[in-house]
């Protein structure tokens, strides 16, 4: 079954200490490309998370960022270094003093002076106790996303299939009108040569050879047999397990081929007119295929 390349994955863990969020998006791309957004303290587990999402998505313009949020009990959390903090309110006050400055922000300004307030150690992130939490959820956005890109699949597998169904009405017309065309260029066969043969310079022999390049010129039957037979391997490879995007572009390629070459071979306008209606519906595929995986 096929699955898109577009999808959507989360994850999220609500604590009294802290919340933790996992992302996942991603669109269609030639190859994997990855991005990953991570905290501070898990910046050391980039490269793990990497492996883990290049994995299991494979190919895509992939964006993984995942977010750890403190409460705001947890943010309040801080310690003021009292003996800090007056030996600087003493020198701000003195420093006014002799310049005759008024006194009214000293406090303010002496709170503010660097290392005076103090976050808790004890409620320092760490980072492993934390990788501990935040890995699962990154299974748990893959594993979310993997279902996403499924269900999209499985929507694209139904219309792809639409358009290979509409391709062979329009091949079966073909075939249908194909003996009508055969006899059409009988008939002008024969009344050339009705003319030809009346002339006084006629070649038998160079009128043969001439006709058998003619007739297998203007043959489609090889054509047909090969467009059936791509539309069939492209069936199955639509029901493979395995991503199949990039196989399914190269048969769509020799799908093309096959319906231009009936084209330019039939040298009739109502073929005509069915081969471009099988080209509007591989145009359709072939967009579709883009986003395939």
């Amino acid at each position: 079954m096929l699955q898109s390349m577009t999808g959507f994955g989360s994850a999220r863990l609500d604590t009294d200490q802290y919340c933790i969020s996992v992302e996942i998006r991603s669109l269609n791309s030639k190859s994997m490309d990855l991005s990953v957004r991570l905290p501070r303290f898990l910046s050391d587990k980039e490269y793990e998370i990497r492996n883990m999402v290049q994995k299991v998505l494979v190919r895509g313009k992939v964006s993984v960022s995942v977010d750890y949020v403190k409460n705001k009990a947890q943010k309040a959390k801080s310690t003021i270094n009292k003996d800090l903090l007056q030996t600087y309110y003493r020198e701000l006050s003195d420093a006014a003093d002799m310049v005759g400055a008024s006194k009214n922000d000293l406090f303010r300004l002496a709170l503010h002076m660097p290392d005076v307030l103090l976050q808790d150690q004890a409620e320092e992130t760490s980072g492993e106790a934390e990788w501990a939490q935040v890995h699962p959820l990154v299974m748990d956005a893959l594993a979310n996303i993997v279902a996403f890109r499924n269900d999209e699949g499985k929507a694209l597998t139904t219309e792809i299939m639409s358009y290979i169904d509409k391709i062979r009405i329009s091949l079966a017309e073909v075939e249908k009108h194909d003996p009508v065309r055969v006899e059409q260029i009988r008939n002008r066969i024969r009344n050339h040569m009705q003319e030809l043969v009346s002339g006084e310079h006629f070649d038998e022999n160079r009128f043969e050879q001439e006709m058998v390049y003619y007739i297998e010129k203007l043959d489609i039957a090889e054509e047909k047999v090969r467009l059936v037979n791509h539309l069939h391997y492209f069936t199955e490879t639509v029901y493979l397990p395995e991503p199949s995007g990039k196989k399914l572009g190269f048969i769509s390629q020799e799908i093309g081929r096959e319906i231009n070459t009936i084209g330019s071979k039939a040298n009739d306008s109502t073929i005509q007119h069915h081969v471009v209606e099988m080209k509007e519906e591989l145009e359709k595929i072939k967009e579709q295929i883009n986003n395939i995986l």
